[in-house]
């Protein structure tokens, strides 16, 4: 697994690339995990640091947290309003529309043992997103003699829990990695084609307004080198966009 590392920090705010597989804070379902993101994030500040939102354990990249009550609650607020501007990098099966919004509620998810359960009441989630490449590979996986693929770039406009998984299975083109929520021979596949381990899915860029001034912050992550490294071998790098400044 890489290190956690340091991609932005002032006085009220520090971001960081979170890798896949560390998980953002000790969980019931992973009692044999010693390594976390917010005591590792800690560690290599020196001092407490406050989470305002989550990403899931196999998902990599940018990740926020406040560095006192305050500018933490504030974040969190900003969070809930909709004003934090995400954008993620996925692989999806199938080749889904060039563009689209997905407006499908969720119940919220309750990890468990025995995999993922659904508690509570539906909830408004809608998910934009856009097609940037696609390729048709000469491999049977499925029912047919060629498997397509699509990279995308994601915008989660509220922060349902797993919202982008859950998601892009409704629209029947599931994440490639996805051991919850995604078809297990496209996973076997990518393992022993592309020697990929992990949930394709990355959490690039976030924009943000300043706790203390509102002024807009953006911070980008990079790929990491597993999933850069399917980009790669796709030959979809010069397909990613810069994000705006």
């Amino acid at each position: 697994m890489d290190d956690l590392t340091l991609l932005y920090h002032d006085g009220d705010v520090a971001a960081f690339h979170k890798p896949s597989g560390l998980l953002v804070h000790r969980s019931p379902i992973d009692r044999r995990e010693t390594r976390f993101a917010l005591q590792e994030a800690r560690d290599l500040l020196g001092r407490h640091v406050y989470p305002v939102h989550r990403l899931d354990k196999p998902t990599s990249g940018a990740l926020l947290f406040g560095l006192s009550p305050e500018s933490a609650r504030r974040l969190c607020d900003s969070f809930v309003a909709e004003d934090v501007e995400k954008r993620y990098l996925a692989v999806v099966r199938g080749w889904p529309p060039e563009e689209g919004a997905i407006d499908y509620p969720l119940a919220e998810v309750e990890d468990r043992m025995n995999g993922p359960r659904e508690t509570g009441a539906l909830q408004e989630a809608l998910t934009h997103f856009r097609r940037l490449a696609t390729t048709e590979l000469p491999f049977q996986v499925g029912p047919h003699p060629t498997t397509r693929y699509a990279l995308l770039e994601v915008s989660p406009r509220t922060g349902r829990r797993h919202q982008i998984r859950r998601h892009f299975k409704h629209l029947f083109h599931p994440l490639v990695g996805d051991t919850k929520y995604g078809e297990g021979r496209h996973n076997r596949f990518f393992r022993e084609h592309f020697g990929c381990q992990r949930l394709l899915l990355a959490a690039t860029m976030l924009r943000f307004p300043h706790p203390r001034d509102g002024r807009n912050i953006t911070v980008e992550a990079p790929l990491c080198p597993a999933f850069g490294s399917v980009i790669d071998q796709l030959g979809w790098r010069e397909t990613i966009p810069s994000n705006p400044s």
